[in-house]
């Protein structure tokens, strides 16, 4: 007999797209929270790069999602879903990255939970891979929690902070029992 499930408490954050109107407050998030993207990512912290990254958002094969505290309508991550493949894949790699002082306190496992349903209700995906570097124990955490499978190790994966860095390959799979690609 299968254990009974706690049942969710309120979630603390919503989702919402990125936008033009995020820029500043945006940026000043990302520089605050500086010491927890090295090495691992490096979100936009200036105008410019914001601005590359919208354009990037714009092409329709990435999505960015900031997980916004209800609270207080503050920014406490980013999700990006990129690289999105239709047809017979229905794939895409997943990026994030935290905001201080809201790391550590769950923000981000509630914003990943909601991030697979939007990928699968919104963007009819069945996989999704975080590339995540091995030293990285709390991204690995954070997918483990959420249900990510390892598959193994991809070799010089990404070029981070002047060099070719190795990735562990994590997957969350839409496992329902007749789930096929559109025709």
């Amino acid at each position: 007999m299968a254990e009974p499930r706690a049942e969710p408490g309120p979630q603390r954050v919503y989702l919402r797209p990125v936008n033009r109107r995020d820029r500043d407050e945006f940026i000043a998030v990302m520089r605050r929270s500086a010491s927890l993207h090295e090495p691992w990512i490096h979100p936009p912290i200036t105008r410019e790069a914001f601005s590359r990254y919208l354009k990037r958002l714009e092409q329709g094969d990435h999505v960015g999602l900031l997980v916004i505290e209800k609270e207080t309508d503050a920014i406490v991550g980013c999700f990006n879903i990129n690289n999105i493949v239709r047809g017979s894949f229905l794939s895409a790699s997943l990026g994030y990255y935290a905001a201080q002082p809201y790391a550590g306190r769950g923000y981000m496992q509630e914003g990943l939970e909601q991030v697979i349903t939007w990928a699968v209700e919104k963007l009819g995906l069945h996989r999704l891979e975080a590339n995540i570097q091995p030293r990285n124990q709390r991204s690995i955490a954070l997918v483990r929690r959420c249900g990510f499978k390892r598959e193994g190790v991809s070799p010089d994966y990404l070029f981070i902070a002047g060099a070719w860095r190795d990735h562990e390959r994590w997957t969350w799979l839409d496992r329902r029992h007749g789930l096929r690609p559109p025709s």
